[in-house]
């Protein structure tokens, strides 16, 4: 049996996820990608780097942002038995393809209006769900345009983001209309063709649902709480994952999911609890990532990867995902506090100690020179540690963070 997966640049999700699943289920894959010669390079440091084995795999350039494109290619190339993609801005064209073959997939509409946040805000009022303020300035519209009265009742300070952005990138909180126009053209300047979201600031505790669904059943699986960096910049610094499912808001969570028409593989959510309510912040229709989800797959022992693609196979899932419940993660971010060259950094390590397992994987390399992006791309390097006591996780984490040094010189 043959995938056709649709990527662009390479994830770990993908090359020591997905990819090795593949193998595990015997399947060939098909690679259509816009960066054909950066995903060859990151299969051969894998293997190069002993990783789990790849499965047979031919890597063709496509523009796969057009669907137009996407289904040609695949026509060309031959009908494949699964369409499957873990990028966040391919599920939309991954979706529409797999039903013009015919095959098992997402609901390109569902796909939509994840990844359009207005869109996403839109429906789930609609279904008098939630109501978050929401105005939207359209790409090439002048910020002055928000005059108009769209941020009539606007409760500052707001969120600006884009409407389609990730990894955090060009959000920042602003105190006031002049702030915020300002930003809008320091967005504009580096984005010009991007729509932008002025949204309500939802201040709580920031939690993460990851759900698994084959189109009838949906499972519940995992659960993180995630700490911020200080405002106004909204950067992922640490998580945790959550001791039992489900969680106080997992009911309303996956009622909001299955309103917009969210339940075919895997997803993953981020939320605000404000007291009884669960207010999204956004939904990924892919695999949590940042290495978060091989963490997972490996902590509560079940073969996520392979669940994941048989539902693409159409396949159903098992009624009970089982797993073990004991574990605990702590996933911690070294970030950048300033721009310039990496001159020092610890290598990636893999020790165990007192219940405790620490594995250190840099994500730059000494030399690099990089600005300051306020964004997930400040990451120097993740730790995950696991076990299956809170507190010796936390002593272990702390431990590795004081005898390490990372320095960035200008």
């Amino acid at each position: 049996m043959r995938l056709h997966l649709l990527a662009l640049n390479p994830t770990d999700s993908v090359t020591e996820g997905f990819l090795p699943a593949a193998a595990r289920l015997g399947l060939a894959v098909t690679l259509l990608t816009d960066q054909p010669d950066a995903h060859r390079r990151a299969y051969e440091r894998h293997v190069a780097g002993g990783g789990e084995p790849l499965p047979e795999l031919d890597v063709h350039p496509c523009d796969v942002r057009d669907f137009r494109e996407v289904i040609g290619r695949i026509s060309a190339l031959g009908r494949p038995d699964a369409v499957f993609t873990n990028s966040d801005h391919l599920q939309t064209q991954a979706a529409l393809a797999a039903d013009y073959f015919g095959l098992p997939g997402k609901d390109w509409r569902a796909a939509l209006r994840a990844k359009n946040k207005a869109q996403l805000r839109r429906s789930l009022a609609e279904a008098g769900l939630d109501a978050v303020f929401c105005a939207e300035l359209a790409p090439g519209e002048d910020p002055e345009a928000l005059g108009d009265g769209r941020l009539d009742g606007a409760p500052f300070p707001c969120v600006l983001k884009p409407r389609e952005g990730v990894a955090s990138e060009d959000v920042v909180l602003v105190g006031d209309a002049r702030e915020l126009a300002d930003r809008c053209r320091q967005i504009r300047a580096r984005r010009p063709d991007a729509a932008l979201l002025v949204e309500e600031y939802l201040d709580g505790q920031l939690h993460t649902l990851e759900t698994l669904g084959d189109g009838t059943a949906l499972h519940a699986f995992a659960a993180f709480r995630t700490q911020l960096s200080p405002p106004p910049y909204f950067i992922e610094e640490r998580l945790d994952l959550l001791p039992a499912l489900p969680q106080p808001h997992s009911e309303q969570v996956i009622a909001q999911l299955k309103a917009l028409g969210i339940g075919f593989g895997i997803c993953h959510t981020e939320y605000v609890a404000q007291g009884d309510r669960a207010r999204i912040i956004e939904v990924n229709y892919r695999a949590i990532g940042d290495q978060c989800d091989l963490v997972l797959a490996g902590l509560l022992d079940i073969p996520l990867f392979e669940h994941t693609l048989r539902t693409h196979l159409g396949q159903p899932l098992p009624a009970d995902l089982g797993g073990r419940t004991d574990g605990r993660v702590r996933m911690e971010y070294v970030c950048a506090e300033r721009a310039g060259t990496l001159k020092a950094a610890p290598g990636a390590s893999d020790t165990e100690h007192d219940g405790v397992r620490l594995v250190y994987r840099p994500w730059r390399e000494l030399g690099e020179e990089h600005p300051l992006y306020r964004t997930n791309r400040d990451y120097l390097g993740v730790l995950r540690a696991t076990g299956t006591d809170e507190d010796r996780i936390d002593r272990a984490v702390a431990e590795f963070l004081a005898n390490r040094r990372w320095e960035i010189v200008s």
